[in-house]
């Protein structure tokens, strides 16, 4: 971890194009101006972990249903699982893997 001293209305760089301002100081609270592109998503911790646990739990309905699918030939659903979400592919075995392909007549990219 790099620790920086910093003092009102001074910022900080990050890569190219991410600058952090320190707003104003009160106590042992900081204010943080933050400018980023917009594509880049910027959170504070807690909702960045709720977020993440929210994804998580997504992810694992997904993967439950792609295995509800595959367990009913319903191979071109089980598919379409596969493609939307990195986390199904993630979790699937070779058999699951061998499966589909089999029910589907063609090799997944």
């Amino acid at each position: 971890m790099l620790l920086i001293s910093r003092q009102r209305e001074e910022a900080i760089v990050i890569g190219e194009n991410i600058v952090v301002t320190i707003v104003d100081i009160r106590g042992d609270k900081v204010r943080l101006g933050i400018q980023a592109p917009t594509e880049i998503p910027v959170y504070r911790t807690e909702v960045h972990q709720a977020i993440q646990r929210e994804n998580q739990r997504a992810s694992s309905r997904q993967y439950g249903q792609f295995l509800e699918c595959l367990g009913r030939g319903k191979f071109e659903d089980a598919s379409r699982l596969y493609y939307e979400n990195s986390r199904v592919r993630d979790l699937m075995t070779g058999d699951q893997i061998s499966r589909l392909e089999k029910g589907l007549g063609r090799k997944l990219e």
